[in-house]
């Protein structure tokens, strides 16, 4: 059975683009004439010529051409549920995601998105057919993708809004007020909103062209204090409003998980690189809670990137 179905969740592994066979062709050398055989699934069976229509045989089999078949473009991805919307007690879950065509290159990892689709089975073949009995695997077959955050670069302001920034800068005080805007449910700590919002629109960053040395222009910022002085919530808050951020906790990921994992791909079953949270939050706010409770290689591993980044 099928179903169209809509969810939205972060993109957290998403392979290469190849291309898929949807019509192979074969050439007959006898007539020269050619005969079509489309492919439905990501595998197929080749045709059989055992004998002409006419009842003859074939001098020569027909042989598959590559060069007159007709392929498409194939991406698999990885969707996983958002944490605020993760079940009490559950961990989040995850979703395959086949994209064909011209939406292959709309996602990439680290994306939020709204993605709308037909819900499938995959039915195992071969000797996994007779271990799995009558289990399948399920995917979804994306027909349309929409970002849920937009980035700088893509963000359009219209008319109004630029009238609504004027009147700000002329009304005075714009930084205090914008600083004053995150986490508005947390009273006071007025400084370290001030800080969280210089990391937040950034810097410049600067390239020397003589020696190709580069200075980067984001800051980093930790955040110290005792028990129960909101600094998870102001680190939430900011992974919320950021274009591209990603929350997690030092406590429970080590090194290798958030930086890059080696894990093993569906399809090709190849060994891939999988991206943890640093790489997921390219270019973007990466927001590590409960920092002092990572191994100190791990966090070394850490340190060596923040320098880089």
């Amino acid at each position: 059975c099928c179903c169209c179905c809509c969810c939205q969740g972060m993109v957290t592994h998403v392979t290469d683009v190849k291309p898929l066979a949807s019509v192979l062709t074969y050439l007959d050398e006898d007539s020269n004439t050619e005969v079509y055989q489309e492919v439905a699934g990501r595998s197929f069976m080749p045709l059989q010529f055992s004998a002409k229509p006419d009842g003859t045989k074939w001098k020569k089999e027909p042989l598959l051409q590559t060069r007159g078949s007709k392929f498409i473009k194939f991406r698999e991805a990885r969707i996983q549920e958002m944490p605020d919307e993760v079940p009490p007690g559950a961990t989040p879950r995850c979703i395959n995601v086949h994209l064909r065509g011209d939406i292959t290159r709309s996602v990439k990892a680290g994306d939020t998105v709204c993605i709308a689709g037909i819900f499938l089975p995959e039915p195992f073949t071969g000797w996994k057919a007779l271990k799995a009995g009558l289990l399948a695997s399920t995917y979804l077959e994306v027909q349309e993708v929409q970002q849920l955050k937009e980035t700088y670069d893509e963000a359009l302001v219209s008319d109004e809004e630029v009238a609504a920034i004027e009147e700000l800068g002329r009304q005075g005080g714009v930084y205090e007020r914008l600083a004053a805007s995150i986490a508005p449910e947390i009273y006071g700590m007025l400084e370290v909103k001030k800080a969280l919002l210089l990391q937040m629109v950034g810097g410049v960053g600067r390239e020397f062209p003589g020696s190709g040395m580069k200075l980067r222009g984001d800051i980093h910022i930790c955040l110290m204090g005792d028990p129960g002085v909101a600094k998870s919530q102001l680190l939430k808050h900011v992974a919320k409003v950021a274009p591209r951020a990603v929350y997690t906790t030092g406590k429970g990921s080590s090194g290798v998980g958030l930086t890059a994992a080696v894990v093993r791909n569906q399809v090709t079953k190849e060994l891939v690189l999988e991206g943890g949270a640093l790489v997921l939050a390219d270019k973007g706010i990466c927001c590590i809670d409960e920092f002092d409770k990572m191994e100190e290689a791990d966090r070394t591993n850490i340190h060596e990137v923040m320098e880089q980044q």
